[in-house]
């Protein structure tokens, strides 16, 4: 390690000491940026405007911020800092927006909106997801260029404000505005590690595709001393329907929602992997498709969930045969599957079983797609040589995050390497009251990502020999 790299990663975590980095994720959570109402339009604009842009610009990053494509959904900040056509480029990218605050239901009377530190936690809506690690990413750059005077690699910055709702207008924005944020790999953090004490790599997402069952069979409910035996129950219909997709070991039974045969490389990348954390629920060991390990089970393969299932008046259920049952469900599935061809085959399914009277519909939340770069892939050999002469340690490397993020917008739309590095944990209480970030992966995570933006400015890199500027 050289030694103004050694100096850059010190200078990072006595900038974190010194309560830096606590104090931009103090201003930075008070912006109440819940996407999902309405009323926060003016504080999602306001945070990329009036918070990030200045920050940035400090960093010499020459900022715009775009309307969205999508009408009435929320603006995001492009920024660049393009010192040398024949450098390396990097997209960074971070969302600002939260999930609902749930304000009365932290615990010890903690603010959503505050940030309060008790054993070693940063609690506070946007502390893991997303505020706290953009921000550490921020930071990384700022420290390099402290150092070293100037970054020695191009980058671009995507912040959007949508994420929690499905990021609309993203994938557009990436197709209107490509050559903008053309780059030789994106690098980016959101999700969790596999554990709060292991470094992790993930390199693309499961997708996600909610679809709902229903059975209507007629206007009300019949008693059912009087019609048992004589009338067909929606609710016993739609149970077989969802048991003749997955059974009750959690395996998929139709053909079209199993992914294809995993390849060699991700089987090689998941031999150390173990999914959990200390004080998780424990995993169910004959859960899900037999013959595989947990962790292939998880970034490896498919997995299909009821999410909700309804029939009669659950809450107080009477002598009736019901007249109609609902079911709302989930494919998380990995790369090599298509999701616009979930419906058909389920429909296909569900005839030739004869439960034509099952209605099949896709879900009202956007699928993402699913992606994933090859783990054997020059830029992770390269991300993993970073992180271990940064921490002395190797880290996890998955092939993909088990739940889904907008990864194909960069993978398949920018068509780049997309290299994701966690500062979050599984236990963070993410999308929940008590979100909280830990302080001593915060800690290490900026130091991470300084060694990462050191090593962007250093020869050896994967980078193009062509330029990534427009």
């Amino acid at each position: 390690m050289s030694s103004q790299r050694s100096a850059a990663i010190a200078e990072a975590a006595a900038w974190f000491d010194r309560g830096e980095l606590l104090a931009d994720l103090q201003r930075r959570v008070g912006f109440r940026t819940e996407s999902q109402l309405s009323e926060s339009a003016g504080s999602l604009l306001s945070y990329i405007r009036d918070e990030i842009a200045p920050s940035v610009e400090r960093l010499g990053f020459r900022v715009s911020i775009r309307p969205n494509p999508v009408d009435g959904a929320p603006a995001m900040l492009f920024a660049e800092r393009l010192e040398d056509p024949s450098l390396p480029t990097v997209l960074i990218y971070g969302h600002g927006d939260v999930v609902a605050g749930y304000d009365q239901q932290w615990s010890e009377g903690r603010s959503p909106w505050n940030v309060t530190i008790a054993d070693g936690r940063w609690y506070g809506r946007g502390t893991a997801d997303n505020k706290g690690q953009h921000s550490i990413n921020l930071a990384a750059l700022q420290r390099v260029i402290a150092v070293r005077g100037r970054l020695g690699f191009n980058a671009r910055l995507l912040i959007e404000m949508g994420e929690e709702i499905g990021s609309p207008g993203l994938k557009l924005a990436c197709e209107r505005h490509a050559s903008d944020l053309r780059a030789d790999v994106l690098i980016a953090s959101d999700g969790p590690r596999l554990s709060s004490e292991r470094p992790t790599i993930f390199l693309g997402s499961r997708g996600a595709f909610n679809f709902e069952l229903e059975v209507n069979l007629r206007d009300g409910g019949h008693h059912s001393g009087n019609w048992g035996g004589l009338l067909a129950n929606p609710g016993t219909i739609l149970a077989n329907a969802m048991g003749s997709l997955v059974d009750a070991r959690g395996r998929i039974l139709v053909p079209a929602l199993r992914p294809p045969a995993m390849p060699d490389s991700v089987r090689r990348a998941l031999t150390d992997i173990e999914p959990g954390e200390p004080g998780g629920p424990s995993i169910d060991a004959d859960w899900g498709e037999p013959g595989l390990t947990p962790a292939e089970r998880v970034f490896g393969w498919n997995a299909l969930e009821v999410l909700a299932f309804r029939t009669g008046n659950p809450d107080r259920p009477v002598n009736a045969i019901p007249p109609r049952a609902s079911a709302v469900m989930q494919l998380r599935f990995v790369a090599g599957c298509d999701w616009r061809t979930f419906i058909p085959a389920i429909r296909a399914h569900l005839d030739a079983q004869g439960l034509t009277m099952v209605d099949v519909r896709q879900g009202t939340m956007e699928p993402m797609s699913a992606t994933r770069l090859d783990p054997e892939h020059p830029w992770v050999r390269w991300a993993v040589a970073s992180i271990t002469a940064t921490t002395g340690t190797a880290p996890a490397v998955l092939p993909n995050l088990g739940g889904s993020l907008p990864n194909d917008c960069f993978a398949d739309v920018l068509g780049m390497p997309t290299v994701w590095i966690p500062h979050s944990y599984p236990a963070c209480s993410q999308h929940a009251p008590d979100e909280h970030m830990l302080s001593r992966v915060a800690r290490e995570g900026l130091q991470i990502m300084t060694g990462i933006f050191f090593d962007l400015g250093e020869r050896g890199t994967p980078a193009r020999a062509r330029s990534s500027i427009s």
